[in-house]
């Protein structure tokens, strides 16, 4: 079983170090968060509360991603890097294709885009982008990035992307690893259909097994069972190492280890972050280290 150190909301200044250890102690993986700007008021209900209220705030770190993500690969050797995940209809497609086409070569393909569709509808407005069309713009930028890093002179005439032949150079060499993140049934047939992994906002661990199957049957549908795919899951429940084995065996690959916020504080030194993360590794990265 694999597992991803979550860098969400950590002091920008010990990130480096961080993933340097998170290399050094086994995770296969590490992920940043994303929101482009985060108003002082927020409208919008947060999903994956049961109040509403979310976990973040306006003074909560979010560096930018491409660059962070940049300096990590610079300072590893083995260490996979994601987002947990990109507000993708946000942003435009040619400056997404070219940061992370370039991401995956630096990194030697170690980069994977985890991209969702957003919840925040203020942030959309901010930027002037439709809230309401953001799925199916989804959608449509997935089609456009696949033939922006395959490389050469492409075209593309959609409903909300349209551009004549045009290269962005250089191209990665294989075609970046997509994880789709949301709960919905929707964003489950779009991961089980269109990506390589999904990430989850947090489940209770009775949950999972449902979402698993769900995820097989989609994909056998579609014909796509026998292509990797991995699912990255954060518990809402304390670390369990029988509860990790339980869900490894019915086909979660990933876990997660949690924002430091709610592991060693809110502001914690990188002693602290260390020892949160050989804790994890000793109780479950090594004794799940096969398979």
């Amino acid at each position: 079983m694999k597992f991803w150190q979550m860098l969400t909301w950590m002091e920008p200044d010990q990130i480096l170090e961080v993933a340097r250890f998170a290399e050094e102690v086994g995770f296969d993986g590490v992920m940043l968060g994303d929101h482009g700007v985060f108003p002082r008021d927020v409208k919008a209900p947060y999903p994956y509360s049961a109040d509403g209220k979310p976990p973040m705030a306006p003074d909560s770190w979010y560096p930018d991603c491409w660059a962070t993500i940049g300096a990590i690969s610079a300072v590893t050797n083995r260490l996979r890097c994601g987002v947990a995940v990109y507000v993708l209809p946000l942003r435009n497609v040619f400056e997404v294709a070219r940061a992370t086409g370039t991401l995956a070569i630096l990194s030697g393909n170690r980069f994977v885009l985890g991209a969702g569709i957003g919840w925040m509808k203020d942030e959309f407005e901010i930027y002037g982008a439709d809230f309401h069309t953001r799925g199916k713009r989804f959608d449509e930028m997935l089609d456009a990035l696949a033939k922006l890093w395959a490389g050469g002179m492409v075209e593309h005439h959609g409903q909300y992307i349209d551009f004549p032949l045009l290269q962005i150079s250089p191209a990665p060499e294989q075609p970046v690893p997509v994880f789709i993140g949301g709960s919905s049934p929707v964003a489950f047939r779009r991961a089980a259909t269109r990506a390589q992994g999904w990430i989850g906002a947090g489940n209770m661990p009775e949950e999972v097994p449902a979402i698993l199957a769900e995820l097989q049957r989609l994909r056998q549908e579609a014909g796509r069972d026998q292509l990797p795919f991995e699912t990255v899951i954060g518990l809402k429940t304390a670390p369990d190492l029988a509860t990790f084995q339980r869900l490894h065996a019915l086909g979660m690959s990933g876990g997660v280890s949690y924002p430091f916020t709610f592991t060693a504080g809110k502001h914690s030194s990188l002693d602290d972050k260390k020892r949160v993360m050989e804790d994890f590794a000793r109780r479950f990265i090594r004794p799940l280290a096969v398979g």
